[in-house]
């Protein structure tokens, strides 16, 4: 089994977390190897990976990759998101020849139970799998070329047959649509793989990729948003919700950050207590979102399709801030 995460020194801890979930939950793999594309992340950090990775016996390979804009004959502008994403792109030249399979993991994932099931699906007729992202606006789509009748997945957990994706040079197909709508999508890396490849997806089920949504709308109103889309039943959905595999903190609500109330909070702090510092201070200034958030979601639970809207209509000025915080940063 093959692993792969891409981060910075400011997700070290998060990183350190998912990985101690997936060694602590994958003891009989009688191989498992960690690949950390490290983007300037300094040796410290480094070192503390490697021994994360010691302590259970296993390896941390860190590749060193401190110019991603390097690799680009044209300008990106990540439009908020932090630049380590854009290596999904280059995994097929970052990863080692003999990495034929890997599983692909934002750091901020949990992983709760065995990954098995998932490394063993037939990914002879694909070059990646994903879960399905319902709440995309059917405008942000059409904007990539694609129709309601397409999947739109979400790029936080991939399954990739990396000795196909080589094989038929996928990496230079996404890259050069990338390029064509001028290293400028909303989503990056995720846009650009759905469009490039929209029907050689293979979709997994949400409990591979379960992050919020599923929690705050019905299964009704997220079948309802694929429409056009052959969905999971409701049984299979359920499933999903009630016994999730691998835990995608996405967007605000995150355990690390004071006050929230996320319910797969004590997860990630488990995970990170076993294998990194305890005193790993939570980020402090969240209070009065969370409180506005919190009472939101409860005045909208009645509502999905308003709040929904509203949410959609919140994203694109959330992004902006975050695009301004990053320029500040660095």
């Amino acid at each position: 089994m093959n692993i792969v995460y891409t981060t910075n020194d400011g997700f070290v801890p998060q990183v350190s977390a998912c990985m101690t979930s997936v060694y602590e939950n994958n003891k009989d793999a009688k191989e498992l190897n960690i690949f950390v594309v490290a983007v300037n992340m300094s040796k410290e950090y480094q070192k503390i990976l490697k021994s994360i990775a010691k302590k259970y016996h296993r390896v941390c390979n860190i590749i060193e990759l401190n110019d991603i804009r390097g690799l680009f004959d044209f300008d990106v502008d990540t439009l908020g998101w932090h630049i380590t994403v854009l290596a999904r792109f280059f995994f097929d030249k970052l990863l080692p020849e003999w990495v034929e399979k890997v599983i692909s993991l934002d750091g901020d994932t949990i992983c709760l139970r065995s990954l098995k099931e998932l490394w063993e699906i037939d990914m002879s007729k694909n070059v990646i799998a994903g879960s399905l992202a319902p709440t995309k606006r059917t405008r942000a789509i059409n904007e990539l070329g694609l129709t309601e009748n397409d999947p739109y997945i979400n790029a936080g957990v991939l399954l990739i047959n990396l000795k196909k994706w080589r094989k038929e040079k996928t990496g230079e197909r996404i890259i050069n649509y990338y390029k064509e709508h001028n290293g400028r999508l909303s989503a990056n890396d995720q846009d650009a793989i759905n469009a490039s490849m929209k029907d050689e997806i293979y979709i997994l089920p949400p409990k591979y990729n379960f992050y919020n949504i599923f929690r705050q709308y019905p299964y009704r109103f997220m079948k309802k948003l694929m429409w056009k889309v052959p969905y999971f039943s409701k049984k299979e959905y359920m499933e999903s919700v009630r016994n999730p595999v691998i835990i995608h903190y996405l967007w605000e609500e995150r355990p690390w950050r004071a006050w929230n109330h996320h319910k797969y909070k004590d997860d990630y702090k488990k995970y990170l207590w076993m294998t990194y510092r305890k005193d790993t201070p939570d980020e402090k200034w969240w209070r009065l979102y969370f409180v506005c958030w919190y009472i939101f979601n409860f005045v909208m639970r009645p509502f999905p399709s308003f709040r929904y809207k509203i949410i959609n209509y919140l994203i694109p000025k959330f992004m902006a801030y975050r695009k301004r915080q990053l320029k500040t940063l660095t």
